[in-house]
């Protein structure tokens, strides 16, 4: 049979009960070359809802490459964000001003702003409106670096921190996992999701509005079976990016028996006996033994 272009997997997906679902998940470049990133985006651009330049590998890789990744972004209309990192870095060498600038002239769409390894002495208010003055929009990353697991404590701390950003212009907020999702955040040292501490962070400021990091398959399938498959989540590398997908939707087969994420049984669907029937003589004897 030649291939005649008739048939489409967006067609098919509806077909089987998978609905559609908006770009909830940040991805990472922690250091890919153009082309790498060029095939990712060719395969993977409907399904990101950010693409985290990450890290400070983009301060010292070649400065074309660097330009050339983020056009690429901008030409699959995928919005981009600096890591958190190198705005801490800045803050605390007395830079900002210099860093910023640096980031509206590479044309990202974002930064991340946080105090994940530094303590940060500029109100959120500056900081926002040093961003909206060169076009940047903003993020706040919650959360120590080293700081451990968070505690009952903390969690109420951050709270406040996070409400007190979004409330001085940030766009959204992202809840620390680093790369491991052990020890550090909601994760303990097993790497176990504290789920009533994620309920908090969800109830205080909407899924629409938090970001969890999600570094490793056990990070990200645990969030996605606790929230739903609208959860937005980040810290996903790009070559994990459609197993994450999958699982969203419910083709993975450890999503699928889950009742909030096994897809929607199709409004029409022949019984397969039925439709084997329907291809010939041949399998209806089979099915009629």
């Amino acid at each position: 049979m030649q291939p005649n272009h008739k048939c489409h997997t967006r067609d098919y997906l509806t077909l089987i009960g998978v609905p559609p679902v908006a770009p909830s998940t940040s991805v990472f470049d922690p250091g890919y070359d153009p082309v790498t990133l060029q095939g990712h985006l060719q395969q993977s651009s409907h399904l990101i809802s950010i693409l985290k330049i990450s890290m400070a590998c983009w301060l010292v890789a070649d400065e074309y490459a660097t330009r050339q990744k983020i056009a690429l972004a901008r030409a699959h209309n995928v919005a981009t964000v600096t890591g958190g990192g190198p705005f801490e870095i800045a803050v605390a060498q007395g830079q900002l001003h210099a860093y910023l600038d640096l980031c509206a002239d590479v044309g990202v769409t974002r930064i991340e702003a946080g105090q994940g390894f530094t303590d940060m002495p500029l109100p959120p208010r500056s900081v926002i409106t040093m961003a909206h003055e060169r076009g940047l929009d903003v993020q706040f990353e919650l959360g120590k670096k080293h700081g451990g697991a968070f505690g009952e404590d903390v969690v109420a701390e951050l709270i406040v921190q996070g409400q007190s950003w979004l409330d001085a212009g940030a766009e959204e907020i992202v809840v620390e996992g680093r790369e491991s999702a052990r020890g550090v955040g909601l994760f303990d040292d097993d790497g176990v999701l504290n789920r009533s501490f994620a309920d908090r962070f969800a109830a205080k400021f909407g899924l629409e509005r938090v970001t969890f990091e999600a570094p490793n398959k056990p990070s990200q399938f645990a969030l996605i079976d606790h929230f739903g498959r609208e959860v937005r989540i980040s810290n996903v590398r790009l070559e994990e990016l459609l197993r994450v997908e999958i699982y969203r939707r419910g083709l993975h087969s450890d999503a699928f028996g889950r009742p909030n994420l096994r897809p929607s049984s199709p409004t029409f669907a022949l019984h397969p006996v039925t439709e084997l029937n329907a291809r010939g003589q041949l399998n209806a004897q089979v099915h009629s033994h």
